[in-house]
């Protein structure tokens, strides 16, 4: 396996100030522990788009997230997003989400079971994940970002199960039929005051089918009356801690003490506005100066975040691969831009695994990115990078056995148990 090591990063120059001799027992150390470990990533946006014959993860493409880059940084297990935006709650927004999660789930059963099936299989239970890894394969997971799609219709979360999906969310960025949105918190403006009725029944049929349910996205009251619903743990698919970075997608100590409490996980995420705002605000505002310059000159208009959303997935798709390019002209200066202002980095990462494993212990953390969506940091901007966080956590002083545990064993072992409750409700 090669183990690609960032060069943004040049990591032992600037995350290591001990001795050359250290450094290469650190790194010797960090490249065992990883080859060992199972690595999980609990959340990987997808574009449809990149799973046809011509165009697709065997390839590697300009995403964060493909085989050849999982193979480079020796990530073992991607999450793949059947992802869905907020829209009208009717039946017109239902019936257009749900044709687009379709659309995912089909996108993913293609690369696992047409185009690569013998580089990478879908799992759906840990046995799965460690029979694919010992198959010296790659491993999909399939999480459900937003249920929006489901509609009224609470058979759908068995359909969706059966097709796969292993974790879900209740809302996105926006008020759901079933949760409030963490987003509610910008003007205090709420939907149900935390979950619908129909979002209490939701839990329950989660419960049920054996689908974790994620709180990444949903208001802190709506995450609060989760925990008192579900007989089972919960998950953060991609979360980080509010003490260290005040924005509503993180985790309050409050919530974080119902994590230890009941058993979930919390992954850590790598998006940079959630680790340092302050830091991300100013180099992002220095690089957008960079990036909007070079579109000038190529007659290139960069669009809001608000702005992109607000395509149609035609014209998105067309944005993405002009910006790509823009991106790409620009990394030169980008690199160069470092040397002044700081970017986040996978110090600031994993200065949120520490305080989470301070607070809730080492069985209740986790680790994600939120690649292809928005997530990257220097020195893991992509999955070819993934080394670079073992190195840090091993320079840290975490153990082997904490490693593995952050790495993909906490999140198995609440995959388990959170099927092990499905299976007692429906045999009652």
């Amino acid at each position: 396996m090669r183990l690609k090591l960032s060069a943004a990063l040049l990591i032992f120059p600037v995350l290591f100030s001990t001795a050359q001799t250290t450094d290469q027992e650190i790194m010797e150390k960090a490249k065992k522990i990883h080859q060992e470990a199972i690595t999980i990533d609990t959340h990987n946006d997808i574009n449809v788009n990149n799973f046809s014959k011509n165009k697709n993860y065997t390839m590697d493409l300009d995403t964060q997230v493909n085989l050849p880059k999982m193979d480079e940084g020796g990530l073992d297990v991607s999450w793949l997003i059947v992802y869905t935006g907020q829209a009208e709650l009717n039946d017109a927004g239902y019936a257009a989400a749900y044709k687009n999660a379709i659309s995912k789930f089909e996108a993913i059963h293609c690369l696992t079971e047409e185009i690569a099936p013998e580089r990478i299989g879908l799992a759906t239970t840990s046995e799965e994940v460690r029979k694919l890894i010992e198959a010296g394969k790659k491993v999909a997971m399939i999480g459900v970002e937003n249920a929006y799609p489901i509609g009224t219709d609470l058979s759908r979360i068995q359909e969706f199960y059966d097709k796969g999906a292993r974790y879900m969310s209740l809302s996105h960025n926006g008020h759901s039929q079933f949760s409030d949105s963490n987003t509610g918190e910008e003007n205090d403006e709420w939907l149900h005051n935390g979950l619908s009725e129909l979002g209490k029944k939701a839990v329950k049929e989660m419960n049920k089918c054996g689908i974790m349910i994620d709180v990444s996205h949903p208001s802190k009251e709506a995450i609060k009356q989760m925990f008192a619903l579900s007989k089972a743990p919960l998950i953060a698919s991609h979360s980080s801690a509010r003490a260290l970075c005040d924005h509503s997608r993180n985790l309050d100590d409050e919530l974080l003490e119902l994590f230890k409490e009941h058993g979930g996980v919390v992954q850590t995420v790598a998006f940079s506005s959630y680790l340092n705002t302050q830091k991300h605000n100013s180099f992002n505002a220095a690089k957008t100066r960079i990036y909007e310059r070079n579109a000038r000159e190529a007659g290139f208009e960069i669009l809001a975040r608000d702005s992109v959303r607000n395509l149609n997935e035609n014209e998105r798709n067309l944005y993405y691969q002009e910006y790509s390019k823009i991106r790409k002209a620009s990394a030169h200066e980008v690199e160069k831009l470092k040397s002044k202002i700081q970017p986040v980095n996978v110090i600031d990462f994993v200065d949120h695994i520490d305080y989470l494993v301070e607070k809730i212990g080492i069985d209740h953390v986790g680790i994600s990115s939120d690649f292809d969506g928005g997530g990257g940091i220097d020195g893991w901007d992509d999955a070819s990078e993934t080394l670079n966080v073992t190195i840090e956590l091993v320079k840290r002083g975490y153990t082997e056995e904490e490693i593995y545990k952050l790495w993909g064993e906490n999140l198995l072992r609440v995959l388990d148990e959170v099927q092990a409750v499905a299976k007692s409700m429906q045999q009652s």
